[in-house]
C-alpha cells in the first residue's frame, strides 16, 4: 500500500487560522429547539432515507453508496467492529442508536436525474418519515434535492456532489458537503500538471453538459490558465452520452495536446477508453507528448477504464490505500463484509451518515434546527480525510486533497491509483464570497412543521 506523511497545517474559517484541539465536542441543549418539526420520531425507531443512483451513468458509485450506508447504520446500531466511529474524534455516539432510537432506513433510486430524485426524496420524506436525507452521485441531483430538503425541513448530509455551485449559488441552510469540488481539484492539480508537463500546453475540454462539468471546466481551466496554458476549446456533452467519438475527433486535428475530460463514472470510463483507441497518447503534438487528464477520479472508474488510466493525472477525496487509523478501520471493516475495499462514494457517504448521527447526539435533538447549530464550525478528526472543518458560512468541508494518478503496475484489480500528493487544506481554501462561489445565500434553517 502507498506510504507517506505529511503535516497537517490549521485549517481557515473565513480565512482565520484555527487551531484544532479536538479535547472533546461540543454538546449542545435541546431547550432550544424543543418545538415540533418535520417526522419527529416519537417511536423507538429513526429513519434516515438513503437517494442514491441505482440506474444510470452512476449507478457503481450508488452501489457502494448503499453498501456504505448500510454499514453506518450497523455500526451506529451497536453490531460489527464499529468502524470510523472508535477513532473519530467526536466521542458522542455510544454504538446504541442515535439519541436512544434504533437507526432504520429507507432506500431511492435517483436515476442520475434532478426530477426522479427529488420523487424519491419527496417519498422517503413523506411516506416513510425519513428525518435527514442523504446521497447522490450527481452535483444536479445534490442541487435538486437540497433544495426540497430545505423546502420541507429536513437535513441533506450530500453524497458525491463536486459542482461549485453546491455550497456555492445553491447553498442552503439545511444542506452540507462532506465531499471536496471544483475549485479544490484545479487548485491542487496545477502545481503537479505544471511540474510534470510544463507551462506551455494547449488544452481541449470535453465536458459533461450539467452544473458540475461547468464548473469543474472552469475551475480547472481557470488553474492551468493562470499556469501558462491556453485552452483552445471547450466542448459539452450529454451526460450518458456512451458514446463519444464524435467529440474525441476534433480533438486531433485542434493542435491541442492535453485533452481534459471532465466526466464522471460510466461517461468518464467510455471518453477515455475510446481516446486512447482513437491513439491520443501515442501522439506528439507541438513537438510534446499528448497528454489526458481527468480531474475527478474515483477507484470504481479506474476499475473500469483499467490500464487506460495508467500515468493519468487527477484528484479524488479519499482513497482506501491511506495508511492513518481512521482509513484503515473504515477499510478493514468494509472489507469483511463486502470483500473488496470502498471507494471514495462509499467513504464521503459512510462518513456523512456517522457525522449527522453525532450532530444530532451532540444537539440533543432531532430538530434540524439543532443539527445545523451542531455541524457550523464543526472541527474534527478521524474519519479518515485527517483534521476537517464544516465551515459555517456555507457548509463546506475542509480538509486535505489528494492528487493521484494511474498505476502502471497495479497488483491487484483495486490497487489502480497511486497518490502522489497531499495537498494541505491551505492550497484549497478560499473565501466564502470568491467569485466561483458568490451569489449564494445559506438562508435560515428550516425545521418545518
Amino acid at each position: 500500500m502507498t506510504t507517506f506523511s505529511t503535516s497537517r497545517r490549521g485549517l481557515l474559517k473565513g480565512g482565520a487560522a484555527l487551531g484544532l484541539g479536538f479535547a472533546a465536542p461540543t454538546i449542545l441543549t435541546s431547550k432550544a429547539f424543543a418545538a415540533s418539526y418535520t417526522n419527529e420520531p416519537k417511536g423507538s425507531t429513526v429513519t434516515f432515507g438513503f437517494n442514491v443512483p441505482q440506474t444510470g451513468a452512476y449507478a457503481d458509485e450508488g452501489a457502494d453508496e448503499l453498501r456504505a450506508y448500510e454499514l453506518a447504520v450497523e455500526h451506529l446500531n451497536g453490531e460489527g467492529d464499529g468502524g470510523m466511529m472508535g477513532t473519530f474524534s467526536s466521542k458522542a455516539l455510544k454504538g446504541n442508536g442515535v439519541l436512544g432510537k434504533k437507526v432504520v432506513y429507507v432506500t431511492g433510486d435517483t436515476q442520475t436525474k434532478s426530477d426522479a430524485a427529488r420523487a424519491s426524496a419527496r417519498r422517503m420524506i413523506e411516506a416513510d418519515g425519513a428525518i435527514m436525507v442523504t446521497g447522490g452521485s450527481s452535483s444536479g441531483v445534490a442541487v435538486a434535492v437540497q433544495g426540497l430538503c430545505q423546502e420541507v425541513g429536513v437535513i441533506f448530509m450530500a453524497g458525491l456532489t463536486h459542482s461549485n455551485d453546491t455550497t456555492g449559488k445553491d447553498r442552503k441552510a439545511n444542506g452540507f458537503r462532506h465531499f471536496f469540488n471544483a475549485y479544490m481539484s484545479g487548485a491542487a492539480l496545477a502545481p503537479v500538471l505544471k511540474s510534470n508537463y510544463g507551462s506551455d500546453r494547449k488544452a481541449y475540454h470535453l465536458t459533461a453538459d450539467y452544473t458540475w462539468g461547468w464548473t469543474q471546466e472552469e475551475s480547472i481551466a481557470a488553474a492551468t490558465e493562470a499556469l501558462g496554458w491556453e485552452t483552445v476549446n471547450k466542448v459539452r456533452t450529454p451526460l450518458g452520452a456512451g458514446d463519444f467519438s464524435q467529440y474525441i475527433t476534433p480533438v486531433l486535428n485542434s493542435g491541442a495536446d492535453v485533452l481534459i475530460l471532465n466526466h464522471y463514472g460510466r461517461d468518464m470510463v467510455n471518453s477515455l477508453t475510446q481516446a486512447v483507441q482513437f491513439g491520443l497518447r501515442d501522439k506528439q503534438v507541438n513537438g510534446k507528448n499528448f497528454e489526458i487528464v481527468v480531474p475527478l477520479y474515483s477507484r470504481l472508474m479506474a476499475q473500469g477504464a483499467g490500464k487506460n488510466v495508467n500515468g493519468i493525472f487527477g484528484s479524488t477525496n479519499w482513497h482506501w490505500s491511506l495508511q492513518d487509523e481512521a482509513s484503515q478501520a473504515f477499510v478493514k471493516s468494509f472489507g469483511q463484509k463486502y470483500g473488496f475495499p470502498p471507494s471514495q462514494a462509499a467513504h464521503t457517504c459512510y462518513s456523512q451518515a456517522i457525522l449527522y448521527a453525532d450532530a444530532c447526539e451532540r444537539a440533543g435533538t432531532f430538530n434540524p434546527c439543532g443539527v445545523v447549530e451542531a455541524l457550523e464550525d464543526f472541527e474534527f478528526d478521524g474519519l479518515g480525510n485527517g483534521p476537517t472543518l464544516y465551515r459555517g458560512a456555507d457548509h463546506q468541508c475542509f480538509k486535505d486533497v489528494l492528487v493521484v494518478k494511474g498505476k502502471e503496475n497495479p497488483s491487484s484489480q483495486f490497487d489502480l491509483l497511486e497518490v502522489v500528493e497531499v495537498v494541505p487544506v491551505a492550497n484549497v481554501t478560499y473565501a466564502p464570497d470568491h467569485p466561483m462561489f458568490a451569489g449564494g445565500d445559506l438562508g435560515s434553517c428550516n425545521a418545518g412543521v
